[in-house]
């Protein structure tokens, strides 16, 4: 039985390309797991803002709260000591 001799031209080209395929491949390979690594920072960050966002909201729903005239009036009367004032510290101003 004959073995068929290649040639040095032969084995370069077959290196050269299963070099090149092992290239595409590594490449595909990253692509893919890059995409994912991706996907999932985008699912976090969006999870982020809508934590952020009820966040925001829970604040501004607590500012009005504190910002109630019936608190305000509670913590001039009782913190800051302010009282009604007498009729000669009103000041009336007539509208033309």
């Amino acid at each position: 039985m004959v073995h068929k001799k290649f040639t040095r031209r032969q084995i370069v080209f077959a290196a050269g390309m299963s070099l090149a395929v092992v290239f595409v491949l590594s490449f595909y390979l990253w692509n893919v797991t890059e995409n994912l690594r991706l996907g999932y920072s985008i699912n976090d960050v969006r999870d982020k803002i809508q934590t952020l966002r009820e966040e925001v909201k829970r604040l501004k729903t607590r500012k009005a709260s504190l910002l109630t005239l019936e608190r305000v009036e509670k913590t001039a009367r009782a913190e800051l000591g302010l009282t009604d004032p007498r009729e000669d510290q009103i000041i009336y101003e007539s509208i033309r």
